[in-house]
Formats: structure tokens, sequence, C-alpha cells
């Protein structure tokens, strides 16, 4: 939906959804992946898949394609922010201009773990879930490689200015 289009990618709990309403409420427009586009499917062939067990499953978190790129061919905004992660980003993520990957240490992401509500990804500590999020951390087996790394552990306001000034989106906002 932006003339420039930037991926935020990162593990779970780097930060990406503080990040995403940071920038909104900074006036930026912003497309909260996980929330609009996502959907349980099949990994190979993007077909959805019915949650008979009411948790979702990491690897069958995906994007609608179809759906990216046509809010990327749509250009009524200078520029748009997709936030989140999907296990397809190869399947559209040349269609970016940038990607920044959330990047935080092991400590900072357990703790903002243990904040999650328990229905949320990770959150409460559900051992297998946790067990997933901290191997993936440290093998970073999900992330776009060749992404700008942006050091989240720091405060929000400065995660995404140094976003936005790398994005050279500074002042760009629909404000």
């Amino acid at each position: 939906m932006g003339r420039r289009n930037f991926l935020i990618e990162g593990g779970s709990g780097t930060g990406k959804t503080s990040v995403c309403e940071e920038l909104a409420r900074r006036g930026y427009h912003v497309v909260h992946g996980d929330r609009e586009l996502a959907y349980q499917g099949d990994p190979e062939t993007g077909a959805p898949m019915e949650d008979v067990t009411g948790l979702a499953v990491h690897d069958d978190h995906l994007w609608r394609v179809d759906k990216v790129k046509a809010l990327v061919a749509d250009q009524r905004q200078a520029v748009t922010f997709f936030c989140g992660g999907s296990r397809k980003f190869a399947k559209f993520i040349d269609l970016f201009n940038g990607v920044f990957v959330l990047e935080v240490d092991t400590e900072t992401l357990v703790r903002r773990l243990d904040d999650r509500r328990e229905d949320e990804w990770g959150g409460q500590r559900r051992q297998a879930e946790l067990d997933l999020i901290l191997r993936l951390h440290r093998t970073k087996a999900d992330i776009p490689r060749g992404g700008i790394a942006i050091d989240a552990t720091g405060p929000l306001a400065h995660v995404v200015d140094e976003i936005l000034t790398l994005s050279g989106a500074v002042g760009q906002s629909a404000r």
C-alpha cells in the first residue's frame, strides 16, 4: 500500500507487534501481518487448514501471498510497514524495498515471553512453545537472511527511530 514497502520481521518476542503499534501511533501506514494476513495453512501448498486443536502451529502460520502482493501494488501511501512473521516469506520478500529483522538477547526474550498472556503464542511458559521459540531464536531458522538487523532490546522509541532513519521514511507519515 505504499510506494515504498518494508517488512519488519523477527522471532517471537522480538517486538514486531510493539514496533507496528508505535509506527501506527506516529501516523505511519502499517499492516499487522499476523492480524490481517495470517492464517493456518499447509506450508507446502498454502491451502488453508482447519485448526482442530485450538492452538496455532508455528510451521503452519502463513500470510496470504496474494493479499501481500495486492497491498504492495497499491501505492496510495508514501511508505507502508508490514509487521509480523510468516513461514512463506520467500514467496513475497522480493516485493519489499527493505527488510528489518528485530533481534534481542535470550534474557530479554525470556522476560518478554514471561509477560505474555496465556492465549498468546509462547505465553505463560507453555513449555513446548517456549522450547521451540528458544531453538528458533538460537538458530534463526525462520528469519529472512540479508535483512537489516535492528537491536530491539532498547527503548521502543529508539528502535522505531532507527527503522525510520534506515528506511528513509522519517517525515513520510500520513499525518
